[in-house]
């Protein structure tokens, strides 16, 4: 039995989110991924039937099997990247929103701003080139903001590399590997905490500043900040 409209009232979040997780079907700048919060399993699961069964630029829809760690499920709706992709989005919230009731903004790659639908056009990357030259550019913005706390003069995104310097002090690099929701990003790390390095972790700390700061493995380093967190190697 299909759905109706409004037999979804309340159990999908009002903010979906736009290239913040990888396609599974191929490169992320040849395929966007829109991604919706849903309250429940069932309901996860009919957004993905419905999904599936009404829009034909479609090319996955898939839900997560289990509940997240904030307590919610994923839908995860991949579309290829081309010009008609703002389009495409806008004709498929308008049918999640006859279904939910919900007055839809949405947020872009890992950008903390919420936007309104008719601004779209202008930021969704609609080239593999635009979309790499996009990525760049967000993660440099979100490392300024997530930096403004910190003790840095500096901050430079030269490749992956981040640079940070501070007045009268060297430069520190990092190998940037991953920047998200903290709790995404931790169960992704498969390394257990390394508690020995702790003359590393107070130096970081210092000169950082106020940043829950901890090295996993003999390599990798988190910073976080506000519910993100940065995973980096140092240079």
């Amino acid at each position: 039995m299909g759905l109706h409209a409004n037999d979804l009232v309340d159990l999908v979040q009002p903010i979906f989110e736009i290239d913040s997780y990888q396609s599974k079907m191929g490169s992320d700048g040849d395929i966007a991924v829109v991604s919706f919060t849903v309250l429940e399993k069932g309901a996860a699961d009919d957004l993905v039937q419905f999904i599936e069964s009404g829009y034909n630029f479609v090319l996955d829809a898939d839900a997560t099997t289990g509940e997240q760690s904030d307590g919610y499920y994923r839908v995860y709706v991949e579309i290829e990247r081309e010009e008609s992709l703002p389009d495409q989005i806008m004709e498929l919230i308008d049918g999640v929103t006859k279904l939910t009731g919900n007055e839809f903004k949405y947020r872009y790659y890992k950008s903390f701003d919420i936007n309104e639908l008719d601004s779209m056009a202008k930021i969704i990357p609609l080239t593999t080139e635009d979309y790499n030259n996009t990525v760049n550019e967000s993660n440099m913005n979100n490392f300024k903001n997530f930096f403004t706390k910190s003790y840095v003069d500096s901050i430079v995104m030269e490749d992956q590399n981040l640079i940070i310097k501070k007045v009268w002090s060297d430069p520190v690099g990092f190998a940037v590997k991953d920047f998200g929701k903290t709790d995404e990003i931790l169960k992704s790390i498969n390394e257990k905490i390394n508690m020995n390095d702790y003359a590393e972790i107070m130096f970081l700390t210092k000169y950082v500043g106020d940043y829950n700061v901890t090295k996993f493995g003999k390599k990798t380093l988190t910073f976080e900040n506000k519910g993100h967190t940065l995973v980096v190697e140092r240079l």
